[in-house]
This record gives structure tokens, C-alpha cells and sequence, in this order.
């Protein structure tokens, strides 16, 4: 299996190679050069432990790792309960007739756990192979969990630092928490003056900064990435959807080979993307749900085919969310040109490259062709509010981005009157959004300044629920990272690091 680039000029790469990188030479995002087909073997994967199915999905695209290696990766990142809380890390819960894949059950408890528990494994396998005694920069763009996730994930290990950049005002409580007191001498948090695209388009600019990648490599450096943009962070999210159709089929509840729908909130584009890529693999998925909340520029594009950014951004409950620059997006943008038959990947290349000059220099671009695998909708911050207090009176409780999904999930049933098996991918556990999620279950106002573990408790109090692990006893620790600098001097702050 090779990768090639989205921007069509890249040379082709193997697995571990483009872990490494990132980001491709042109500027572009790795993507594999096809799909390995499961279809027919389906029924052979329903009744595996989840580090045994990642195994068999991960061997297909990863095939410079040796299976050795890749058992150690999958075995040592999906080990209860050294990584994860739940034995079976990303159970399937049944609540008012939907079912919920329930993917914050890791350390940081949030679902880039699932992905970001491997990567580490698979960027130093590949690095100890690739450039051994090279000195990796893993920087990082976050709009709160990916942070965190990765933070937790890199910290202690030799040769690797890590450096997350965050939107300053633009993360929970709870999230920025979790960041600051993140332990390890190889760790450092930056706090930005800005929004998450402010911070995502600064670490793109460095990624590409040629100088700077000229000075590294003279002191034995050189960048890589944590974010989704990493394709080693975006193929191991397709197992969990493979193993949600594996519990419902499991359960009974549907027959291998019957269609399901997926109902994703959305962002950066990186959780439904792998999605469309189990359903590339041929996992029977007939809908993807595209739920964004009031930062609805994918439910504009995905019905119109226009991406336009020129429009208000807006800070929300639903902070991981509050994206206008969907990264992954390009990814399927390459997907879909490329199906069309009538383009080779240089052309499909070209095509992508002109829609995201058009994105930089306008705001906004066309894309000609549709994408009939997606639903979009999106979710008002009343309607997060309301969707939260149904699924409480179901005697279930979500998170504010969850809520997003669930809100989608009503809509969607409701205009295209779908009786097919839903799974809402639920993303956080709640106590990451206590303040709103109390809000809106007990019908009281948030009280301003009234700090994250007020409410953290006062939630645990009224629905019966355990503080998790992760998030008990952080307001004990110490600040150790107070570093915030505006976007324009971002790239200095990156340099005295590298110092």
C-alpha cells in the first residue's frame, strides 16, 4: 500500500513515511492509493476484542510494519486498563431506540484517545526504521481534545517533542485544564490570541516554512504532526466503525451485510472521513450524518457545493466544533474526484490544489461533483440545549457535541423517515462540558466564574454518575504552562522551543 498526495505532486510514499512527514512535500495530505475490500470477510471480524480487530484493519493499510510490530502497536495502545477505562473500549450503548458508540471511555476521555493511543507506536517504529537518531517536533494544532489526547499520548517518550497550540478563549474549562497541567519535560502548550483556524492555518504555514525546515534538519530535526492531517491519526478511527457494526451484529440486531447509518459531529472532518473509509472498505454504511453545530459551513457545502469561510465564526457549548477551515475535507474531495474515472491522480491533484489556492486567496471554492454518501445538518445552540435535556430524560447523558449528533439523528429521521439502525458517534464523556450539559438538564443558567469543577460536581450529583478517572482531582494540580502569544508570533514562539 502506498500514499500519494491530495495536491497531486508528491512522490508516493510507504505507510511509516508518510506518518512521519505529516503533511507531503507539495503541501498536500497523504491518502491511500486504494482501498482494501472487507466486505467478504465481514463475519470473520464480528466477534474479535477490539485490539485484535484494529490488527486485522490496520495490517491492510500498514504494510511496511511487520505483523510483530503491529501487534505490539495494537496490544499495547487498546490494553484495559492501562489505556482505557472500559474493557471493551468503545462499547455500544442503547438509549430511546438510537445506539451510541461510546468512544471517550480512554485517559483523556475524549475519542482522539482511540487513535492517538497508537500513533506513538507506529511514529517510532517507523522513525527507528526511517531516520534513526533523528529528533522529532510533533506540533500540534488543537480545538481542545486533540491536545490533550496527544499531550498524554507523546509525553516521556525519547527523541519526540511535542508542542500544541490552542485557541486561547476557544476551548471548555475543562479542556484547557486538562492542558495546562500536562506533565513531561518534552511537552509544551501554546495558547493563542485567536480561533482554531487561526491556530490550525499557523501550524500549516510552519509545516511548510522552508527555512525553518532547512535550520532543523541541520540540528538533526524535522516535524511531524499529530492532528488528523497525519494519516496515522485518521486510519485507526476506521476500526471503531467496524466494531460498532460488529456489536449491533453481535447483538442480533442486524444480519451481516444489512445497512446502517452513522451520525458524526463534525469539525476538522477527520471522525466521518474515517467512516467513508470503512464504507470504501465495504462496510455497509448507507448514510454518514454530517452534524455540525452553528458553525454550519459543512451543512452549507455538502448541499450546495460551495465551501465559502467568509462568514461569521461563532464560539459555542460545542468548542471542538467551532471550525470554519475543515482540513480533512480535502481528503475527500481527492476521494470523489477520482472515483469520477476521467482523471488520473495528477489531474485529481491539480484540481485540489486550484480549490484550496481559491479557499486561501477568496475564502471559498466549488467543487463540480456531488457526494451523495453524506446527510448534513446541524444544530443551533437551542437545539444543542433541548437535545441534551431528551437524551437526560431518556436517562442518558451526552455532551455538548454528542448533543450536536443526536439532533442531526432526529432530523434526518424525521424528513427522510429512515427505520435503519442509527449509531450516534459520541465523542466526550459529559463531565468535559459540565457547566452546559448541568445547564441544560436541570433548566438552570450557568453562573459566570464559577470555575470547571463546580459544575463538574454538581452533575455528578444529579444524574448519579462517577467523576471520570481522567478529570478527578485536576484541579489539584499545577499550572505548568502559561505561554500565550498572538497568531502572527506563533512562529517565534515555535523557534524558542526548537532552541
Amino acid at each position: 500500500m502506498n500514499y500519494i498526495s491530495t495536491r497531486g505532486r508528491a512522490t508516493k510514499v510507504r505507510a511509516g513515511q508518510a506518518i512521519i512527514q505529516g503533511i507531503a512535500p507539495d503541501g498536500g495530505l497523504y491518502v491511500p492509493e486504494s482501498f482494501p475490500n472487507i466486505a467478504n470477510n465481514l463475519g470473520d471480524l464480528i466477534n474479535l476484542p477490539y485490539n485484535e480487530l484494529a490488527f486485522e484493519i490496520l495490517k491492510l493499510y500498514l504494510t511496511d510494519y511487520s505483523s510483530a510490530e503491529l501487534k505490539s502497536a495494537t496490544n499495547g495502545a487498546y490494553s484495559y486498563p492501562n489505556n482505557f477505562y472500559e474493557p471493551s473500549i468503545a462499547p455500544l450503548k442503547e438509549s430511546g431506540g438510537l445506539y451510541f458508540l461510546e468512544l471517550f471511555h480512554g485517559r483523556t476521555h475524549a475519542f482522539k484517545d482511540i487513535a492517538l493511543s497508537i500513533l506513538p507506536y507506529l511514529l517510532t517504529t517507523a522513525l527507528n526504521k526511517e531516520r534513526p537518531g533523528e529528533k522529532t517536533i510533533i506540533l500540534v494544532a488543537t480545538s481542545g481534545d486533540t491536545g490533550k489526547a496527544a499531550l498524554e499520548s507523546f509525553a516521556g517518550i525519547d527523541g519526540v517533542t511535542i508542542v500544541v497550540v490552542y485557541p486561547e478563549d476557544g476551548v471548555s474549562d475543562m479542556q484547557k485544564l486538562q492542558m495546562l497541567t500536562q506533565e513531561g519535560d518534552n511537552t509544551h502548550v501554546i495558547g493563542i490570541r485567536g480561533n482554531f483556524d487561526d491556530a490550525q492555518t499557523g501550524v500549516k504555514g510552519i509545516f511548510n516554512n522552508e527555512a525553518l525546515k532547512e535550520a532543523m534538519k541541520k540540528n538533526n530535526q524535522a516535524f511531524s504532526s499529530a492532528n488528523s492531517i497525519n494519516i496515522g491519526r485518521l486510519l485507526p478511527q476506521i476500526v471503531y466503525y467496524v466494531y460498532a457494526y460488529a456489536q449491533l451484529a453481535e447483538k442480533n440486531i442486524i444480519k451481516i451485510g444489512d445497512p446502517v447509518d452513522f451520525n458524526v459531529p463534525t469539525g476538522n472532518f477527520g471522525n466521518i472521513l474515517a467512516g467513508y473509509y470503512a464504507k470504501k472498505m465495504g462496510l455497509p454504511i448507507n448514510k454518514l450524518i454530517c452534524a455540525s453545530n452553528q458553525n454550519n459551513i459543512l451543512f452549507d457545502f455538502l448541499r450546495t457545493g460551495t465551501y465559502d469561510s467568509n462568514r461569521r465564526f461563532y464560539t459555542t457549548m460545542s468548542p471542538s466544533m467551532d471550525i470554519l477551515i475543515s482540513s480533512n475535507l480535502e481528503r475527500l474531495l481527492f476521494h470523489i474526484a477520482a472515483d469520477k474515472g476521467d482523471t488520473n491522480h495528477v489531474q485529481c491533484g491539480d484540481l485540489i490544489n486550484s480549490l484550496m489556492v481559491d479557499l486561501q486567496t477568496k475564502g471559498e471554492y466549488n467543487f463540480p461533483y456531488p457526494m451523495g454518501d453524506f446527510y448534513a445538518s446541524y444544530a443551533t445552540e437551542e437545539e444543542t440545549r433541548t437535545a441534551l435535556a431528551d437524551s437526560y430524560s431518556n436517562a442518558y447523558v451526552i455532551d455538548t457535541h454528542t448533543a450536536v449528533g443526536f439532533n442531526a439523528c432526529k432530523k434526518y429521521q424525521m424528513e427522510k423517515g429512515s427505520n435503519l439502525p442509527h449509531i450516534v458517534v459520541s465523542t466526550a464523556s459529559p463531565f468535559k462540558f459540565a457547566s452546559d450539559v448541568y445547564a441544560a438538564i436541570s433548566g438552570k443558567p450557568v453562573e459566570e466564574g464559577s470555575g470547571p469543577f463546580y459544575y463538574t460536581n454538581l452533575l455528578a450529583d444529579k444524574t448519579g454518575l462517577e467523576i471520570p478517572n481522567g478529570l478527578r482531582g485536576l484541579d489539584e494540580k499545577s499550572i505548568r504552562h502559561t505561554s500565550i502569544c498572538d497568531p502572527c508570533d506563533m512562529l517565534a514562539s515555535i523557534e524558542k522551543i526548537l532552541q
